[in-house]
């Protein structure tokens, strides 16, 4: 069992684990060891979240959201299984926590009579600004 926070707890029915060796350095213990975790958390089925915050976790979990509706969690950060699989878990945990949190409402404002006023005389500066950057006629540059 997985606790993610004070109502919600992951069961061990809706994670599973596949081991496999781990890339990078690690001498004869990459070649014979299976030290990598990829953990599959089945987030479309869980009973424990609700709609809104699986949305919101399938827009966090992004490539790592299969077809099926599970998040897949590769570990293969140290040498050991276990701690590989520890640190698989807090990944999950935290996605799961982030989308626990609901975004605030944007609430929409509208700018003030001065902000609108200082934006329409910097546009109108600007403008003569570029006009004066026009061509010099021969009868300008006589006088």
């Amino acid at each position: 069992m997985l606790h993610v926070s004070d109502d919600i707890t992951i069961q061990e029915w809706e994670l599973s684990e596949q081991f496999s060796r781990s890339q990078g350095p690690g001498g004869q213990n990459v070649n014979k060891v299976e030290t990598a975790v990829e953990l599959r958390f089945e987030a479309e089925r869980s009973p424990h979240l609700s709609e809104a915050v699986k949305t919101r976790l399938k827009r966090l979990a992004g490539r790592r959201w299969t077809l099926d509706g599970a998040i897949l969690i590769r570990a293969e950060e140290t040498r050991s299984q276990l701690r590989n699989r520890e640190i698989a878990r807090e990944r999950l945990v935290e996605m799961i926590r982030k989308a626990l949190v609901a975004p605030r409402k944007r609430i929409a404002t509208r700018p003030t009579l001065g902000s609108q006023r200082r934006r329409l005389a910097s546009k109108t500066q600007r403008g003569e600004v570029k006009a004066l950057r026009g061509r010099v006629s021969h009868s300008e540059a006589a006088e």
